[in-house]
């Protein structure tokens, strides 16, 4: 988004000569987007960013997608993947296996609990949303605190890392687009200000406040990349080394950087009877949409229903990942903090039976979710097939199931 940022030494004019104190010349790198037609940034570097000593092939975690088919609605439970909670030392970057996807936009989870390579991502922006922990994400921008509640947006293809201190864990949950990622349209000017109407500002931006600069000495650094392949995906893995660290950069100019947001600051929007889910969007990427439910004041109209109607969208699949709180609309089908339900374009959906009922004269709902509608159909990732409740399709009609279940 267009909201420029500096950091560091920088010459005054852009494309002309800028040297370190030694009188070396130092390397100018635009990072742009839509070949040179949208946001972008300058780096300089002190060494050549394109340098490379050696190329390995990566062999990325399992991205094979299982069609949902035959076409159920579905609660993948989360927090039953084995991960840093089993003692096993998992990073955010070879750890995260992939729960949903389709062409434009793969969601991901990892419970780690070590300091992963250096990494990005050549297919897309990608926004990161923290469900629980800490971490100092480092990046060629600059270091980023992040920590419980935190969505951190790091454009296509920033270089970093993710660091855990000792003894601590985070559970991530990655939204993977094919694109970029960025406030809806209508929330933003036509210069790219967020608008009075939209549920925060750029106050709300934390951006990079310091330069991350490596020991200029470190050799030989290995650098993990996913990227377009040939694979039955479409989605292969590279590590290429690099003669020197590329946390190289003394100074940065632009709109493009990696940025956190955090969900305490979204302002919810609110009305007399059921506001629909694009009231609650925060994200837009190609053919797909993030919206946040977040604790607030619901419905005041006399007799008004404030957990959702049932409602069909059949041109969109709608992933819901439960964080926290108290889900009104859910109680009674299994769903509970760390599940995600995944209720798709074509099948009809809305609260539990006795819910809507229940939800009435209630006047705040405690609740906190992440939702992601794509406008193309999900498929089933290895871990998504690993933890399907298979008993959430027959949730609504008491537990009477005439099928055997099984797929």
């Amino acid at each position: 988004m267009a909201y420029y940022r500096s950091l560091g030494t920088l010459p005054k004019h852009r494309h002309t000569a800028l040297r370190s104190d030694s009188g070396e010349l130092l390397y100018e790198e635009l990072m742009g987007e839509e070949g040179f037609s949208s946001d972008s940034s300058l780096l300089y570097h002190r060494g050549i960013p394109s340098a490379l000593v050696d190329i390995r092939p990566w062999d990325v975690p399992d991205h094979t997608l299982t069609p949902n088919d035959p076409l159920a609605p579905l609660h993948l439970k989360l927090h039953d993947l084995a991960g840093a909670a089993d003692g096993t030392d998992l990073d955010a970057v070879r750890g995260r296996r992939l729960v949903l996807g389709n062409s434009d936009v793969r969601l991901s989870y990892a419970h780690v609990n070590t300091t992963s390579p250096l990494y990005k991502s050549g297919l897309g922006d990608e926004l990161v949303y923290v469900e629980r922990g800490s971490a100092l994400v480092e990046t060629q921008f600059g270091p980023l605190e992040v920590a419980e509640g935190d969505y951190i947006n790091i454009p296509r293809a920033t270089i970093h890392r993710w660091v855990l201190r000792d003894g601590e864990d985070a559970r991530l949950y990655f939204i993977e687009a094919s694109s970029h990622i960025g406030p809806p349209r209508r929330y933003l000017s036509r210069y790219g200000q967020l608008l009075e109407h939209a549920p925060y500002c750029e106050r709300d931006l934390r951006g990079p406040a310091e330069l991350q600069l490596a020991d200029p000495s470190e050799t030989d650094v290995e650098l993990y990349i996913k990227h377009r392949g040939s694979g039955p995906s479409g989605i292969s893995g590279s590590i290429h080394v690099l003669p020197t660290h590329p946390f190289d950069v003394v100074g940065w100019d632009g709109c493009l950087y990696p940025w956190v947001f955090n969900v305490n600051d979204y302002m919810p929007l609110t009305g007399k009877v059921h506001q629909p889910p694009p009231s609650h969007q925060v994200f837009e990427g190609h053919n797909f949409v993030v919206c946040n439910f977040v604790p607030r004041k619901v419905d005041y109209a006399e007799g008004a229903i404030p957990v959702p109607y049932y409602h069909s969208n059949v041109d969109s699949d709608e992933v819901m990942f439960y964080v926290d709180g108290d889900y009104e609309a859910r109680k009674g089908s299994g769903i509970n903090k760390g599940s995600v339900s995944l209720h798709p374009g074509g099948h009809p959906h809305g609260p539990q039976p006795g819910a809507a009922e229940a939800s009435i004269g209630k006047d705040f709902f405690d609740e906190l979710a992440v939702m992601v509608d794509t406008f193309q159909p999900l498929s089933l990732g290895e871990a998504g097939r690993a933890v399907n409740d298979l008993s959430y399709r027959s949730s609504w009609t008491g537990g009477r199931w005439l099928g055997e279940g099984d797929r």
